[in-house]
């Protein structure tokens, strides 16, 4: 049985013959993959006639070396026959064939573990082309490593999907790379951002507010310094959400209107990964603080506290609300005592039995509450229409990278 090779090299195969000699004599493999046009297999033959008594081979051919995407493809084909192979080590060398080759190769293997070669050298003949005996062979560090490509990637696909454990998995990833100062300084105050808006996904407001005070400012100095147009505008729209933030917290406790703005945007990044019984949970609980937050913003009476209301109301005050139709029903009392008409919360309570009941059902029949079913995304769809017709909306979104 053949012994498994433990490096591949995948050549571009060109015209002339020295250069890609040299290639083979530098890197030494157990195995080697050519990818040769119609023009140049004649070259990727003699090869294997001179060298194929000692190397595994195998040969894939170009219908034309002028197009990108069949390079590429052709690329791709290249690495999955070298993994067949179980090479340990993956060089590509791309001295031979045409320019759309060399480029089509290198678009084909950044960012999959291959080590890059080019062989030149300073003495050349009147075609620019390096003279036999002359040649040198350099190694090419893959930039998608150098600059953690797959890493970013990563995290800005972790990001935009509010998966923000994720998010900082990657940039811890990023933090491992040797990194300039600079670098290291963005990424780890893009960190301690990241964190901060795991802790407002979680409503932990403060603990939020302390890592973005602390990560912010910082992380946008440095991207405004290298002028990159995207770090800058998302840190920029998060100094803004850090505004609403803090209008949260300015009467933390409380059953505000940015509290419930806060919580109808959460609701919606829970919808958008798939997870409805989570969204429409917290939709349930919006109709409620809804309620709480008019009454609060327009009397300064807190529904479930009893300290808050005025002596005319005392009787109320000791009046349990253990659900959603309770609460408002109290609003709806508190409201009518003080001979306030049409309000909000006097409207949500006029409203259960007609509409919201009915929008409700699927959560009480939800695994995550009484019943055994899943939620369907058209149950939020009536609820999130129901409340923007209060005139009751999120906040704004989160930006993405």
């Amino acid at each position: 049985m053949q012994e498994q090779p433990n490096t591949v090299l995948i050549l571009g195969v060109g015209q002339t013959l020295e250069p890609l000699e040299f290639a083979l004599a530098e890197h030494t493999p157990q195995g080697v993959v050519f990818v040769a046009s119609q023009g140049s297999q004649a070259a990727a033959g003699e090869l294997i006639r001179r060298y194929g008594g000692s190397l595994r081979y195998h040969t894939l051919l170009l219908d034309d070396p002028e197009d990108l995407g069949e390079v590429f493809r052709k690329g791709r084909l290249a690495l999955q026959k070298a993994l067949e192979w179980e090479a340990r080590v993956i060089v590509a060398d791309i001295t031979g064939g045409t320019k759309t080759m060399s480029a089509g190769l290198v678009l084909a293997l950044t960012g999959q573990g291959v080590t890059f070669s080019y062989v030149g050298g300073e003495a050349r003949d009147g075609q620019g082309r390096v003279k036999s005996g002359s040649e040198r062979l350099r190694l090419l560090e893959d930039p998608t490593y150098r600059y953690g490509l797959r890493e970013w990637e990563g995290f800005r696909r972790a990001w935009n999907q509010c998966d923000y454990r994720a998010a900082q998995e990657f940039l811890d990833e990023l933090l491992a790379r040797p990194l300039t100062p600079s670098e290291k300084r963005f990424y780890e105050h893009l960190k301690g951002v990241t964190e901060g808006m795991l802790e407002w996904d979680l409503f932990y407001h403060k603990a939020a507010w302390q890592k973005l005070e602390a990560h912010l400012e910082p992380a946008l100095s440095i991207a405004e310094a290298w002028g990159h147009g995207t770090k800058v505008r998302v840190l920029q729209e998060l100094q803004q959400a850090q505004a609403r933030l803090r209008a949260i917290l300015d009467r933390e406790g409380k059953p505000t209107l940015a509290l419930l703005a806060d919580l109808l945007a959460n609701a919606q990044r829970r919808a958008s990964r798939g997870r409805y019984d989570d969204a429409l949970a917290r939709l349930y609980r919006a109709v409620e603080l809804a309620a709480e937050a008019d009454l609060f913003e327009r009397t300064g009476i807190e529904l479930r506290r009893d300290s808050t209301y005025p002596d005319k109301l005392q009787d109320l005050a000791g009046r349990k609300t253990p659900g959603l139709k309770e609460a408002l029903g109290l609003a709806f009392e508190i409201d009518t005592r003080l001979g306030n008409t049409g309000t909000l919360a006097q409207q949500l309570y006029g409203d259960y039995s007609s509409k919201l009941q009915g929008l409700l059902q699927q959560r009480h029949s939800s695994i995550l509450a009484h019943g055994v079913k899943p939620v369907k995304p058209e149950a939020l769809e009536g609820l999130q229409n129901y409340l923007g017709e209060k005139g009751l909306e999120a906040a704004p979104a989160w930006p993405n990278w």
